[in-house]
């Protein structure tokens, strides 16, 4: 809690970076602290305390599958996201290296997939990332003209973490599977608002997490087709089929099953509500603050442009890191795509490559909100944000000038 500029009461604080982290849902945690306690057992022992630890394991795995539209052979557990997509990326790249030896990704991939790609160059792997239009979409072009016979894998992400825009995954699915070349799909971030479905998507591989969906940190999943071969990362043991050795975290396993259920029961009316919340928010910042660009689609009624719940924008002339701050201190928490390398900030590799200037990327601000997040939250960032950016232009010397 934080004071306000109001003396004689305390503000609430508002929470919009649920792209970063998810609180853990009361239901969640109730549902592994057993696992964390009594209920301790290594699931791989043979004793009765690593059976009821396998059984939860398993009934975990199981419920992810049928939630996933998946089989539950083809359920693996990671430790995240990051960890997910690595096993992806690499796991399959190696795996295939005698007969393929290309990998494709979007320009717009989180740095666990740009990451890997570009670790994989040094292992003689071709990697390359595929541009994207002003609004953050791999055109079914793009891909149809990029692939060859040589490509084992293309990996672009259902929903972007930093602007939100949805992929047409299912087509381009299609595009990949016409050359024989297996499709990932990072959906980290588009899991438990909009809909999820293994068989509909058509992808080979899905990685998911839980901290993003109200779960605990330190549990993810990937999704292997039947079917795909996947080299293991890390050696030391035959769990998880040999893919993921190392013991199970069964309490993050039954965390993430049962976040998993509670997100998926309210996604539907949760969408609605983060539309009106997105709409409102955007249209009473483009009533009081000029020159304010939106980062990725803007969202249309039936059609699936954008996770309404991310709403990226630009501030011509007012620098991510001081708004970030000033909010801050207004119990505001957002965060921007930006990030400090040696001192300096370094502009989004995502709007850049969506076509930002340097200069305008480092002006942007992520507002991704939960099931938490009210109107009057917004209404209030609403009022804050304008002053905001008016008081950090006025500092801006590029910026007077310009004015």
């Amino acid at each position: 809690m934080k004071w306000g500029k109001d003396l004689g009461y305390e503000m609430k604080p508002i929470y919009l970076d649920h792209n970063a982290t998810t609180p853990v849902d009361p239901q969640v945690l109730d549902a592994m602290i057993p696992y964390m306690t009594e209920k301790f057992g290594n699931a791989s022992s043979m004793h009765s305390f690593g059976r009821e630890g396998k059984v939860a394991l398993e009934n975990s795995r199981a419920t992810i599958a049928e939630l996933l539209g998946a089989e539950t052979s083809e359920i693996y557990f990671t430790s995240g996201g990051t960890e997910a997509d690595n096993i992806a990326l690499k796991g399959v790249a190696r795996a295939l290296k005698k007969k393929r030896s290309r990998v494709l990704y979007s320009a717009i991939e989180h740095s666990a997939i740009r990451q890997s790609a570009l670790a994989l160059i040094d292992e003689g792997f071709i990697t390359e990332a595929l541009p994207v239009t002003k609004e953050g979409y791999v055109t079914e072009k793009t891909l149809s003209d990029a692939l060859d016979d040589n490509t084992s894998l293309v990996s672009i992400m259902h929903s972007n973490n930093e602007v939100g825009v949805i992929q047409d995954i299912p087509a381009l699915v299609e595009v990949a599977h016409s050359r024989r070349t297996l499709f990932h799909t990072d959906a980290v971030q588009s899991m438990g608002k909009i809909p999820v479905n293994v068989d509909d998507l058509g992808v080979d591989l899905l990685t998911i997490s839980a901290h993003k969906i109200y779960g605990p940190k330190g549990a993810g999943v990937v999704y292997a087709r039947s079917g795909v071969m996947i080299s293991p990362l890390v050696h030391g043991g035959s769990h998880e089929k040999g893919r993921r050795p190392g013991t199970e975290n069964v309490a993050g396993a039954v965390g993430l099953a049962k976040a998993l259920e509670l997100v998926l029961a309210r996604q539907e009316s949760e969408y609605k509500r983060m539309i009106e919340l997105s709409e409102k928010f955007i249209k009473k910042l483009r009533s009081r603050i000029e020159n304010m660009s939106l980062n990725g689609p803007e969202l249309v009624e039936g059609e699936l442009t954008r996770v309404p719940s991310t709403v990226n924008l630009s501030f011509d002339g007012a620098e991510g890191e001081p708004i970030i701050l000033s909010l801050d201190i207004e119990s505001v928490a957002v965060s921007s795509g930006s990030a400090c390398s040696s001192g300096a900030v370094e502009p989004s590799p995502v709007l850049l490559a969506m076509g930002s200037t340097p200069e305008l990327a480092k002006s942007s601000i992520r507002f991704s909100m939960g099931k938490s997040t009210t109107v009057a939250d917004i209404d209030r960032v609403g009022e804050i944000l304008p002053d905001v950016i008016s008081r950090i232009r006025k500092m801006s010397p590029q910026y007077a000038e310009a004015d």
